[in-house]
């Protein structure tokens, strides 16, 4: 099974995220700014929210998605005040007509003191049993 992991990090959290995938899944963790060159069963794509929305990179690259490139988005993030970075990445993708697993993955991510210290250890420990489960 083809897999590629993908995230963007304006402040490390998704960077740190997209380890641990690559760490349960054996795969590659690159940023958005390196497209799909082969099609692939999974793609894990990971994102943080800046004033409330995910990066213009990460929409630049969900838009270069298609259904022949990619069978099944599983999403992860973080946030420190919304709930989730995942609504907004499921509704790009899903213009694109791709599937997205319904299973997801957030936790907190720190914004100055506000969650600080998080992701944390034991965020990492529940992003690496949730990927255990949905690989």
């Amino acid at each position: 099974m083809a897999i590629a992991i993908r995230y963007f990090s304006k402040f490390g959290h998704s960077a740190q995220m997209a380890n641990i995938v690559a760490q349960v899944t054996g795969g590659v963790p690159e940023t958005v700014a390196v497209p799909l060159s082969e099609p692939v069963d999974t793609l894990y794509l990971g994102s943080g929210v800046m004033l409330g929305k995910i990066s213009g990179d990460m929409v630049k690259f969900i838009k270069t998605l298609s259904p022949d490139m990619v069978r099944r988005v599983v999403c992860f993030g973080s946030c420190a005040i919304i709930k989730s970075p995942v609504p907004q990445m499921c509704q790009l993708l899903e213009a694109q007509g791709i599937s997205v697993d319904e299973r997801s993955f957030t936790c907190r991510g720190s914004m100055g003191p506000l969650h600080a210290g998080h992701p944390n250890e034991q965020d990492f420990e529940n992003l690496r049993q949730f990927i255990m489960n949905v690989k």
